[in-house]
């Protein structure tokens, strides 16, 4: 029987906060040594140039300066991998495309913050110093930063030969097939929207620590999202053995996809280590955030829904131009293409046909951000939905309705070739609209109508596929003083996994989760882990790590039974002992561990390279109600409800924080940030005097609850929850806020971010035509 106190299903406060909120925790510039070196990395303010370092001579004889490293030092690295262009069959080519990115530019720079040296000085104002000392020979070229402007004829190319900058175009579904359906459709409702492009703006900028050691291997510390994924990726640039790298990830304050790839002040870092036998430390500032690692989104998408006379759904086809930057990152080229094949969403669409034009700009590269491609779908899809609403004159709850896919039709295929293997969509909805009072939203929009306000209500029913990206190995074993000890290649960056995998422990050994200890990010002692990305670490990780947890079990129950004189069968084990059933025979962990000739095999369980056989399927619906004021433009939270499903819900607690803080960041896409770029490539919004982030007083109370449909793909059932809020909440705002436009205005589009300027130029834009 599983123990309820403290087991998975309860909402067990994080056993994690009590270091970080006492300033106790250990993240990466908490892990530079003292006499430690500094570098900093000198970087382009030319979107597109030609360029020659003339000389560092002056630089090098600069007080402190103890290294200056350019693209001939780096010369035998391998370039920066992108490991998603596998996945990517173009139209009309065999493989996709890979331009080279170098570590260190060698003759020419494609963004503004492209690294063309690293400098190690003996503080980190000493190595700024010296970047100013380097005499570099700029040849300013012309430069192309838009997204739909990229493909177009005469734009300048970021990579000579690749004809209007297309990095890839792909294709899902079957055109000819759309085609014949939106011929015979009684109306097509078509939209064009911009999901734009995003800085992420964790708390903790990126950093790295390494030191090189008489046995000539390299310790780095880094602020990531796994720690295996960081020596794989460091190891293929600079072409080591895997055993002379070990990396290690201690508290990261925040990851979000952005800390997910390697970047290349690593392996520069690891370098210089090398070359001055000394531990050499780099810590992003600000500033480098926002030219120096992978932006987010960044799409222009046109779609159409053909609908018969009763507004129900026939064929839908998209043309999505998404935007890489001016290199590929490495799974950058993946995410259109995983949001196009989650393009029909919860609805029952018979026939589908998406091209995505994959483009280069002379931009910072673009990369995984929470969703990475599932936000794009549904903001896709549910804005599209409410476009067929206001088309039709049938309510957007109604259109959902009669185009959900039903609960008897799963395991259900897509016409993308999705499997969704549970869900139950019109019972989210339904529940979300009594949750939300919508019945009583007339009176409540007559109401700010008589104090001069607009008010609006926006649903966005949404779905994702994630939780299966890569095998996970977990071991779990007793320790000769009868605690457990959990090893797992996952990598927390705020979520609370240490304490929901001691839940999952708890629920077969019965130890107090105070004597589980979880070990995360060392290479040494976890040589094999997928890290935090795509929502993987309870499906894929926590399931390792049950799994795991029964192996160990069993093996106790054996080890026992052979003490007491029992059958395995006959043994049980609750809180911490081994007990024949119905007798007082028991041994506690440390007695069993202790007994002679019981070897460390026999405590522990592993479990090998885990993967689900398919990925889940998170859904819910968001309702989100908003007033404007005319006269502003501003947009103010009134009510926002959240009905999820996902699938068994291990810590309701830490369950709702993460849908919490996704609704935040949804929010903060929908009406506030944008990363904005001028004609010639320079980045306009680079610092957060420009960028604009949610506070906590911008974002509203929230109604969320569960109804779960178990998953049937992971032994544990559930779901991924780490970014469901990001993908449900900007298409329920920005539903909200055209529902109030429109009734005040007729408005029936305005893109991401409605800030209040853009809010207010567009009513004045229908007021005086």
């Amino acid at each position: 029987m599983r123990p309820l106190k403290f087991g998975s299903g309860q909402p067990h406060v994080r056993l994690e906060d009590p270091p970080l909120i006492t300033g106790q925790g250990k993240f990466v510039a908490d892990c530079i040594p003292q006499g430690a070196l500094r570098a900093a990395v000198l970087r382009s303010p030319h979107a597109h140039a030609k360029f020659k370092i003339v000389s560092t001579e002056a630089a090098e004889k600069l007080p402190g300066v103890k290294l200056i490293l350019t693209a001939k030092d780096v010369a035998h690295f391998a370039n920066l991998a992108c490991r998603a262009a596998a996945f990517i069959k173009p139209v009309g080519e065999k493989a996709c495309y890979i331009p080279p990115y170098e570590v260190l530019c060698s003759e020419e720079v494609r963004h503004v913050g492209d690294a063309i040296a690293f400098v190690v000085a003996d503080s980190v104002q000493a190595a700024r110093n010296a970047l100013e000392a380097i005499e570099v020979d700029w040849e300013p070229l012309p430069a192309i930063s838009g997204t739909a402007e990229a493909v177009k004829p005469g734009a300048p190319l970021v990579w000579p030969g690749r004809e209007r900058n297309n990095a890839y175009i792909g294709e899902i579904g079957d055109e000819a097939a759309t085609k014949q359906s939106f011929d015979s459709a009684a109306k097509i409702v078509k939209i064009e929207i911009v999901n734009q492009r995003l800085v992420t703006n964790f708390m903790e900028t990126r950093g790295v620590v390494v030191s090189y050691g008489d046995d000539e291997r390299y310790t780095m510390t880094v602020s990531s999202q796994g720690a295996n994924m960081i020596h794989n990726s460091v190891c293929g640039i600079m072409k080591l053995e895997p055993k002379r790298l070990r990396v290690l990830t201690h508290d990261v304050g925040g990851g979000f996809g952005t800390k997910a790839p390697a970047y290349r002040e690593y392996a520069l870092t690891a370098l210089a280590a090398e070359k001055l036998n000394a531990t050499v430390a780099w810590i992003a500032d600000r500033s480098e955030h926002f030219i120096g690692d992978n932006q987010g989104r960044d799409h222009v998408t046109v779609a159409e829904m053909a609908i018969d006379k009763d507004a129900r759904f026939l064929a839908m086809r998209l043309d999505c131009i998404a935007n890489m930057g001016a290199y590929y990152s490495e799974v950058a080229p993946y995410i259109p293409y995983l949001g196009a094949s989650m393009m029909t969403g919860v609805y029952d669409i018979p026939v589908v046909f998406g091209r995505v034009r994959a483009v280069w700009t002379h931009t910072v590269p673009v990369d995984a951000y929470r969703g990475a491609g599932r936000p794009e779908a549904a903001y896709l899809i549910e804005r599209l939905v409410d476009a067929v609403a206001l088309n039709t004159g049938v309510a957007p709850e109604e259109v959902r309705r009669r185009n959900f896919v039903a609960k008897e039709a799963m395991p259900y295929k897509t016409a993308t070739a999705r499997t969704y293997d549970s869900g139950d969509f019109n019972q989210h909805l339904t529940r979300a609209l009594d949750a939300a009072d919508y019945k009583s939203f007339a009176a409540r929009h007559a109401e700010s109508k008589k104090h001069g306000k607009l008010r609006g209500i926006g649903i966005a029913s949404y779905i994702e596929a994630c939780g299966q990206t890569a095998p996970e190995t977990s071991t779990v074993r007793v320790e000769r003083d009868g605690t457990a000890t959990v090893l797992i290649g996952t990598q927390t960056n705020g979520q609370g996994h240490a304490t929901t995998f001691r839940q999952l422990v708890h629920d077969q050994l019965g130890l107090p989760l105070e004597k589980i200890n979880v070990i995360t990010g060392d290479t040494d002692l976890i040589p094999t882990g997928g890290g935090t990305v795509g929502s993987r670490s309870m499906p894929t990780g926590g399931s390792a790590v049950s799994k795991a947890t029964t192996k160990l079990a069993d093996s106790l129950k054996a080890l026992a039974a052979a003490h007491l004189d029992a059958k395995p069968d006959e043994v049980e084990i609750v809180d911490g002992l081994t007990r024949v059933r119905g007798t007082n025979r028991a041994l506690s962990f440390a007695e069993l561990a202790g007994k002679p000739g019981v070897s460390a095999e026999q405590l522990s369980g592993v479990e090998k390279n885990f993967i689900p056989p398919a990925p889940t399927y998170p859904n819910g619906t968001h309702i989100c109600e908003v007033e404007i004021d005319p006269e502003t433009g501003h947009t103010e939270f009134k009510n926002y409800t959240v009905v999820d499903d996902f699938g068994v819900t291990l810590n309701p607690l830490l369950l709702a924080g993460q849908v919490h803080g996704g609704i935040g960041q949804g929010i903060g896409q929908a009406i506030m940030e944008d990363t904005v770029y001028d004609a010639d490539g320079q980045l306009i919004s680079a610092s957060l005097m420009d960028y604009a982030l949610p506070r906590a007083s911008d974002v509203p109370d929230y109604s969320f609850e569960t109804k779960n449909v178990p998953c049937t793909t992971n032994p544990l059932g559930v779901k991924g929850a780490g970014e469901a809020g990001a993908i449900g909440s900007c298409p329920a705002v920005m539903n909200a806020v055209v529902d109030a436009l429109h009734r005040g205005y007729g408005i029936k589009h305005i893109d991401m971010p409605a800030t209040p300027l853009k809010v207010w130029q567009t009513i004045q834009g229908a007021q005086h035509g």
